[in-house]
């Protein structure tokens, strides 16, 4: 799903990753309840997620109002337990980008006639 957004200027948060091989069923949980949590924060805007599971390479972005919601959030203490999950279970390699969106296009959906 599109993240729906406002005209810019906003924050985009970009992290790339690679899973790591080992999953143990808690790693599906903890980013459907960050997702949730992450929604409720002041100035968040919308997440945009993808994996490849062959490869096991993902992106997420995620949009908020301003980089200081999106400091914000990086500082919530369920948010920083994950982010320490991450490092030592879940994730092979991570990066992590913040920029701001100067302009935005979309394409919407055709309809049949």
């Amino acid at each position: 799903m599109f993240a729906t957004t406002p005209d810019p200027p906003y924050t985009a948060v970009i992290f790339s990753s690679r899973r790591s091989p080992v999953d143990d069923g808690s790693y599906d949980l903890t980013m459907k309840r960050m997702e949730e949590l992450a929604a409720g924060q002041p100035g968040h805007l919308g997440i945009e997620s993808a994996r490849d599971p062959h490869s096991r390479f993902g992106i997420t972005v995620s949009y908020w109002a301003s980089e200081a919601d999106a400091q914000a959030w990086k500082r919530v203490v369920d948010h920083v337990e994950a982010q320490r999950l991450g490092a030592a279970r879940w994730y092979e390699h991570y990066q992590v980008r913040v920029a701001t969106v100067g302009r935005a296009y979309r394409r919407e959906p055709t309809r049949a006639p």
